[in-house]
């Protein structure tokens, strides 16, 4: 009985725990990615635990995490400090939701779009190859989507992040499914930009190129389909967008 108390007691605490860890990582993490922390010196666990208003023990293990994360670095006698963007892990799923909630560089969207037209024409070609009848199914899933969201029936965003992940999935190599959270983020990323395009959509002609290549086992066709798509969106951003980014910063003071 001692034991059984001694669990219903301990869990919720643990829990708890675990929840202002997690907050405080979030709200931390957050902070450092939108440049919150640029020019300052990095709180000390104890500043940050009087500030947030939690346990320096909570303090302690959100830091370890945002160090793992590559954000920050600690060291001894020389406290703790914001890392570059490029010491940062570009592919944890924390890291990645905190960046679309920054105002993004062009030069940010563009490599993401590089990254995209480095690893997904050749997924698809890959999926053409060896994808299974789920993989197709997935696929054509992903395509009613973007359908659906043409009448205003789904989520166009959704709808297109659901045809590339599955896209991913079909080649069956699962580093390239892994990058199905920065595939999201990309598309996440270039939506935010391109929307400011009145009737900018996602081509849902073009995809359905990618699953019929895939869906005949044509590995050329479905490679140069996908690579169609991501270079429209390349295209974009070189031609149409750099006057769309001057207009939104902040006016310059003399």
């Amino acid at each position: 009985m001692a034991g059984s108390s001694h669990l219903t007691v301990d869990e919720p605490a643990t829990q708890l725990g675990r929840n202002l860890t997690y907050g405080l990582l979030d709200n931390i993490g957050r902070a450092i990615v939108t440049g919150r922390f640029e020019n300052q010196v990095f709180p000390t666990e104890a500043e940050l635990a009087k500030q947030h208003g939690v346990s320096r023990s909570v303090t302690r293990e959100a830091v370890k995490m945002l160090t793992a994360k590559g954000l920050l670095s600690a060291r001894p006698h020389q406290g703790t400090t914001v890392q570059p963007t490029s010491s940062w892990n570009l592919f944890d799923t924390d890291v990645l939701r905190w960046m679309l909630e920054r105002r993004l560089s062009l030069d940010l969207l563009r490599q993401f779009n590089e990254l995209r037209v480095a690893v997904e024409p050749e997924a698809a070609a890959l999926a053409a190859r060896v994808a299974g009848e789920d993989d197709i199914t997935r696929i054509d899933d992903g395509l009613r989507r973007m359908q659906a969201a043409e009448r205003g029936l789904d989520d166009p965003l959704e709808a297109d992040i659901a045809f590339h992940v599955a896209v991913l999935r079909a080649s069956k190599n699962p580093f390239y499914i892994q990058l199905r959270d920065v595939v999201g983020t990309a598309l996440r990323t270039s939506i935010r930009f391109t929307n400011r395009i009145k009737g900018r959509t996602a081509d849902v002609a073009e995809h359905a190129k990618v699953r019929d290549a895939i869906a005949s086992r044509d590995a050329s066709a479905a490679r140069v389909a996908m690579r169609t798509i991501i270079g429209d969106v390349l295209v974009l951003v070189e031609d149409r967008l750099p006057s769309i980014d001057r207009a939104a910063e902040p006016p310059r003071t003399a």
